[in-house]
């Protein structure tokens, strides 16, 4: 029995539980049962054990927890591969699940510490004015939900699966509690083991349930799920509507996201006929589609739509290519293709492959029958790859998914055609053009989009760096709408977000800034006689400001500004033309010369804490500056965000430049790196 990992230990179920098969010789590998776990105190030790201690942590510690678990899993990568072998995956499927989800902490753990602060409290847009005198403002806020992330995870992915979800919830904070489908879950719970073994995670940030989320003793553990909590599901559409709509999810409006089946489509331009870059690109990309993982991606093309005139040439080209693929037992390497998940999983695609074979006709291979090596080809889940025909009023193609080594070729007569038949789908997570006729991307993506989660245009200039049409990338949404479930997995910040409460604050600026831990403009600010310049990061107090000038700009300036840059531009130098500018009715100075004098007035010039300005933000110009005008810089620490691992920090200044009428001539953000006490010489 495969144990789970709840309230702090390993637990094995009791009863006969559920077996998981080899997926190569039909053998037994282990039994799941959940049966006697409290899922119940599953739930509420994340929330009270798991929960306070991420919370705990900023941002930028939750980032450093990822990018060492990355590590640690990549130097126990072995033993996964090992295991994924029995999941019918040939080494090329284990590298592309188990590198792929290390890939995604990764990706997380940067753009954690590049895109978020250093506190717990995620400041989201600018500020709104609620007042004309500015003693009443709004600033939206996100801050980690009180619950717990219920993972139900596909069999198809064991190990980027829960990774991709796993990801996004610790960073934002939220403990999960990860759930795998029964054929793979063997593999899951290596690698949970090593999760857990690792020890990086704090306590109930991390549980697993090696077996149902119901039990005959504690019931579902969806009945205990609160307003707080979200669950996110990957699997069949209808099994993601028979969640969605379970009552305790519906009353307490538990956050529910799912990503479900897709019959995700590919589009060959008209100008990618045989001999092309892009008609090579096509076929290698549908051949590797249909065969990567056995076809089993929720990714995979099962569509594939080209001109009627290309349509023999492609299915030629592409039958060449899987002439050449040798299915039998991943661990021979002449093998390209392995199993299936199962036998229960062969079944399945045999049945909707008789429902497309009846509305369209095969091109290649056979359901029933397939040439194996090194493997008995019925106690093993093994089937060929089969490419189909159909035509495009079809209406299998565009209803049944055949989860497997199955793709359907249709062709098409014009644009506006093939933008309704990838319609048809009634949603997909990801769609991809291959063209190199971008006028014909335009219309067909644009087209397309609203049926689809992601889109990639390929022809022979990304083709080199492509990750290809079915993987998805960290930094981008993953879901898509309608059949594909209506939800968004990863997506970069955007998938931390989802765990966050999204909470729009009302307030005076002093209690905005005392929130948020951001300066905002007419809350106090703190002048020394020490210049803020000369402050290690621990010395620095958000509100920290100085003020220099006034410094009087005069005609003499912007002339010899516009002969020492060659910036003449006719507003600073040509007095006529000036005065017919109806922004401005005679020469001004130029906003670049604003803001240089304005460093001139704020700088401390002796080497000190601040090593570097690396760049200014929002950078307006408001109001012209004209000749004999004086300008004064205020220039207040807005935020201050430390570097856990590095010597130095980032502070953000909020830099008001105003005329001696005290208008603002010029606001924007200045961006510098602050060395640590004792760190300037590093």
């Amino acid at each position: 029995m495969v144990p789970s990992y709840v309230q702090g230990r390993w637990q094995e179920g009791s009863g006969d539980g559920r077996p998981m098969l080899d997926a190569v010789t039909g053998e037994e590998v282990g039994r799941l049962s959940t049966t006697g776990l409290d899922l119940a105190g599953a739930a509420s030790y994340a929330r009270t054990i798991g929960g306070p201690a991420l919370r705990e942590l900023s941002f930028h510690q939750r980032a450093s927890l990822l990018k060492a678990l990355a590590g640690h899993l990549r130097e126990h990568r072995d033993e996964l591969y090992s295991v994924s072998a029995r999941t019918g995956a040939t080494l090329g499927d284990s590298k592309f699940d188990v590198d792929g989800g290390i890939g995604v902490l990764q990706a997380y753990a940067s753009k954690g510490k590049r895109e978020l602060p250093a506190g717990t409290v995620l400041v989201e847009g600018d500020v709104e004015p609620l007042s004309k005198d500015g003693s009443f403002l709004g600033q939206h806020v996100l801050t980690s939900r009180r619950g717990v992330a219920v993972q139900v995870n596909a069999y198809n992915f064991p190990v980027w699966g829960p990774l991709e979800k796993l990801a996004p919830a610790l960073l934002a904070g939220v403990p999960s509690i990860v759930k795998p489908a029964t054929p793979t879950a063997f593999l899951t719970a290596k690698l949970m083991e090593l999760v857990v073994g690792s020890g990086l995670l704090p306590e109930g940030s991390v549980q697993f349930l090696a077996g149902s989320v119901s039990n005959d003793l504690a019931g579902d553990l969806f009945d205990h799920l609160t307003e707080q909590d979200l669950v996110s599901f990957t699997g069949s559409a209808s099994t993601a509507a028979r969640l969605r709509t379970h009552p305790t999810l519906t009353s307490r409006s538990v956050r529910f996201t799912a990503e479900a089946d897709s019959l995700n489509c590919s589009i060959l331009g008209p100008d990618a006929g045989p001999g092309t870059p892009e008609f090579d690109l096509y076929v290698k990309q549908l051949t590797t589609e249909m065969t990567v993982k056995a076809g089993q991606k929720c990714t995979a093309i099962r569509r594939a739509f080209v001109p009627a005139q290309h349509l023999d040439a492609v299915a030629e080209a592409v039958i060449g290519r899987l002439e050449g693929v040798t299915v039998g037992n991943p661990s021979n390497p002449d093998v390209r293709m392995g199993a299936l998940a199962g036998l229960e999983q062969r079944e399945e695609v045999r049945r909707s492959l008789k429902s497309l074979i009846d509305g369209g006709r095969v091109l290649y291979g056979s359901p029933d029958h397939v040439d194996v090596v090194d493997a008995d080809a019925e106690r093993g889940a093994f089937l060929s790859p089969v490419l189909l025909a159909a035509e495009p009023d079809s209406a299998a193609v565009h209803e049944v998914e055949a989860f497997g080594p199955v793709s359907t070729l249709v062709g098409y007569s014009s644009s506006a055609e093939v933008i309704d038949l990838a319609a048809r789908g009634q949603g997909s997570l990801a769609g991809s053009v291959v063209t190199g006729d971008a006028d014909f991307a335009r219309e067909v993506v644009l087209g397309v989009a609203p049926w689809h989660g992601r889109v990639l245009v390929l022809d022979q200039t990304d083709a080199k760096s492509s990750t290809g049409h079915g993987s998805p990338m960290p930094q981008l949404v993953h879901g898509g709408p309608g059949r594909a479930g209506g939800g968004e997995e990863m997506g970069g910040i955007r998938g931390v977000k989802h765990h966050m409460q999204r909470t729009a604050v009302q307030g005076s600026p002093e209690m905005l800034t005392a929130i948020t831990g951001r300066w905002v403009p007419g809350s106090a600010r703190t002048t020394t006689d020490e210049h803020p310049f000369r402050k290690h990061l621990e010395q620095l107090r958000v509100g920290d400001t100085v003020v220099g000038g006034p410094r009087t700009v005069s005609q003499e300036d912007v002339e010899h500004f516009a002969e020492f840059t060659g910036d003449t531009f006719y507003a600073h130098m040509d007095t006529a033309a000036a005065a017919a500018n109806p922004f401005f009715g005679e020469r001004v100075a130029h906003g670049y010369l604003v803001v240089s004098f304005a460093a001139g007035l704020f700088v401390d010039p002796a080497p000190g804490p601040v090593l570097a300005n690396f760049g200014v933000d929002s950078l307006r110009f408001l109001t012209p500056v004209k000749f004999g005008d004086a300008l004064t810089i205020t220039l207040t620490a807005k935020q201050i965000t430390p570097r856990d691992t590095a010597a130095y920090g980032e502070v953000r200044w909020d830099a008001d430049v105003t005329n001696q009428n005290g208008d603002s001539v010029a606001r924007y953000d200045v961006l510098t790196l602050v060395a640590k006490r004792g760190q300037e010489d590093m």
